[in-house]
């Protein structure tokens, strides 16, 4: 599919609404997907603040959604996204941003000040995502967050998740989309030192200790293709990923951006104190 007309992104309303994002799910997930957000809670999600919606097709047939739910933190109101999914021969298509604007766009009118999620780190396509299109702040590294979630795709390398904050203050947003942009486009950035892999964790010390400025933690440009080559392999970067992101994070350094070259095996984050 590369035809964006017809198009339309909407709040899910009716009951083959509801079950055809079930089916999404499952589609996306695999069969075995324990943690399935039912038709009963995404409808009643959006009686409470939530947001259930999906991209449809011109005849539609459901192509993505979104589902997220609202709260309060620390007194002011935020929004948790916690799932999003595109249909595989609807990607590329850019709906996964339409569907986070369209989320957004409904909890802001709610008055909530930022949104949260998460997201694999060692999924390169999905940090560009996160960094380059959205513009996050990676606010905490929790290890396997969700456990076992029957999905194949966290087989072998667990659930460890970035979770990140959009903010939905509109110059804020301008702000860190600018200052991430600077810093992938930064020389030093380049030139940094990758603090992985490292078994030792010598390299990871001396740096952090140091005080250096800039260091750049590696991932694989396809985590899926290696647990599907290599399981081992895949299972010892999450543990090396692991190791870095846990190490900068305490350290005080913060995420500050993300640069991947569609030829090259690999990516890498740039952490700066």
């Amino acid at each position: 599919m590369s035809d964006t007309s017809g198009i339309t992104i909407r709040a899910l309303a009716s009951l083959d609404d509801y079950r055809a994002a079930v089916d999404l799910q499952y589609e996306t997930w695999g069969r075995g997907l324990t943690d399935v957000t039912s038709a009963t809670i995404l409808k009643i999600g959006q009686r409470v603040g939530g947001v259930s919606a999906g991209a449809f097709a011109a005849d539609g047939a459901l192509l993505g959604f979104v589902f997220g739910l609202t709260g309060v933190e620390q007194g002011r109101i935020v929004h948790w996204s916690h799932m999003l999914a595109v249909r595989a021969d609807a990607q590329n298509l850019g709906l996964g941003r339409r569907l986070k604007d369209f989320q957004r766009a409904a909890v802001a009118g709610l008055g909530a000040h930022v949104m949260y999620w998460t997201y694999d780190p060692l999924v390169a396509r999905n940090a560009h995502l996160n960094f380059n299109v959205f513009g996050v702040r990676v606010v905490e590294y929790v290890r396997d967050m969700y456990g076992d979630m029957g999905s194949t795709l966290n087989r072998g390398i667990g659930t460890d998740r970035f979770v990140v904050a959009w903010d939905l203050d509109t110059a804020e947003l301008a702000r860190r989309r600018a200052a991430i942009a600077a810093a992938r486009d930064d020389a030093k950035f380049r030139a940094a030192p990758v603090v992985n892999p490292d078994p030792g964790g010598e390299i990871l010390r001396a740096f952090a200790a140091g005080g250096a400025p800039a260091l750049r933690v590696q991932v694989p440009a396809d985590i899926g293709a290696l647990q599907a080559a290599d399981l081992g392999a895949a299972a010892r970067w999450r543990a090396s990923t692991r190791a870095a992101f846990e190490h900068l994070l305490a350290a005080g350094y913060r995420a500050t951006g993300f640069a991947a070259t569609p030829t090259a095996d690999r990516a890498h984050y740039l952490f700066a104190v």
